[in-house]
């Protein structure tokens, strides 16, 4: 346990990243194979048009719900793009966002308990599974975070994600895990999916140069090793009391996303992500067939695979025949393929596998996949 909490704190803990603003990292862009730029173009404008007045997406044309994590989702992947807050065809969209964000921050008022946190008071659906938008909104606007904001703006953006990480360590449940509500009004619940989505929330931070106490990784960490089964599989809950069975109830989609949170450094000794990844080897190969929760999966599977690169394989597991090991190169080739065929004209994705939020959801987590290879962001970096 101690040398899986060592590589994990390396991991989501490692050193803060000098130049974190997309303006300073868009030189590195443009990787994206010749035949899959204009798919890649077309999404990106079904986004900027979808976005709404106020600055905000919804699921879908007409569609209402998840407000919060759409615009944090549909934000983060205008800004892989390359552009900012300041430049770049997309930087109106992203400034409108931003701010869009930046109005549902919570200040200590009346219910001090929701100070920090990142949630739209007038939408029925953030009542009951805020966590979600708050960890999608924290993401989007600690990659916005940079030199690139005007100094009001960025002092404004400095201090809701220092609150917004705060509230994240007040929201953890005693076990490391988070819940669609916080410890504090979810009856100190968890589950992997919403972990997951802080943590990640939190290594942007953390990339961005906001402190994170270290108290919230170390529970983090302790909470998604204890969630591993011996197989090598993700669990949806963290059990209680006798740890992990050997095997049985273990997530794709989670173990998917747990290498891109626990394996963005390049750590390749690590015996948790082996396990991780030769489950998912096993349960997803390269992506195209369906799995449950498709979108979800590979908006997870896709960064860690990339991070793996075409020589990760090998460093983890040792010389394999080139059918028997799995490659950034080989995954893009199939996933790309399918991607592309399955856009609608419009430039939209219809969601797949069985969770539907909706074509903003489908279409942002898309667009992500498919700009890895611009290397824009520090979280999605090698």
């Amino acid at each position: 346990m101690k040398r899986i909490c060592l590589v994990l704190a390396v991991v989501i803990g490692g050193a803060v990243v000098l130049a974190n603003s997309p303006s300073a990292l868009a030189q590195k862009k443009g990787g994206i194979p010749k035949e899959y730029r204009e798919t890649v173009n077309k999404g990106l404008k079904w986004l900027a048009k979808n976005q709404q007045a106020d600055g905000h997406w919804g699921s879908d044309n007409g569609n209402e719900q998840y407000k919060v994590a759409m615009t944090g989702l549909a934000g983060v992947a205008l800004l892989m793009e390359g552009s900012t807050m300041k430049q770049g065809p997309y930087a109106p969209n992203i400034r409108k966002a931003v701010e869009w964000c930046l109005k549902r921050a919570q200040k200590n008022n009346a219910d001090a308990a929701r100070d920090g946190l990142i949630t739209d008071t007038d939408d029925p659906q953030e009542k009951v599974r805020y966590m979600y938008g708050h960890g999608f909104a924290t993401l989007f606007l600690a990659c916005a975070y940079g030199d690139d904001a005007d100094k009001k703006q960025q002092e404004q953006l400095k201090e809701v994600l220092t609150k917004a990480v705060l509230y994240i360590g007040k929201a953890q449940s005693s076990i490391g895990g988070w819940y669609y509500t916080s410890k504090l009004e979810g009856g100190d619940n968890d589950e992997g999916s919403v972990t997951i989505t802080q943590v990640q929330a939190i290594r942007a931070c953390k990339n961005a140069g906001i402190p994170v106490p270290n108290e919230i990784i170390k529970k983090a960490q302790d909470y998604l090793a204890k969630s591993t089964t011996q197989a090598g599989g993700v669990l949806y809950r963290c059990p209680k009391g006798a740890g992990a069975p050997a095997f049985g109830g273990e997530r794709p989609p989670l173990t998917a996303a747990a290498i891109s949170c626990g394996f963005s450094a390049g750590e390749y000794n690590s015996d948790i992500v082996k396990k991780w990844f030769k489950f998912c080897y096993d349960k997803i190969g390269y992506g195209t067939a369906a799995t449950g929760h498709d979108d979800y999966t590979q908006y997870y599977y896709a960064q860690a695979v990339y991070i793996l690169g075409d020589d990760g394989w090998e460093k983890l597991f040792g010389k394999t025949p080139e059918d028997k090991r799995l490659t950034w190169t080989a995954y893009r080739g199939h996933m790309f393929k399918f991607l592309q065929g399955n856009q609608s004209p419009d430039g939209s994705w219809n969601p797949r596998g069985g969770w539907g939020v909706g074509r903003v959801f489908a279409t942002a987590i898309n667009t992500t996949i498919m700009q890895l290879d611009k290397n824009t962001l520090p979280i999605h970096q090698r």
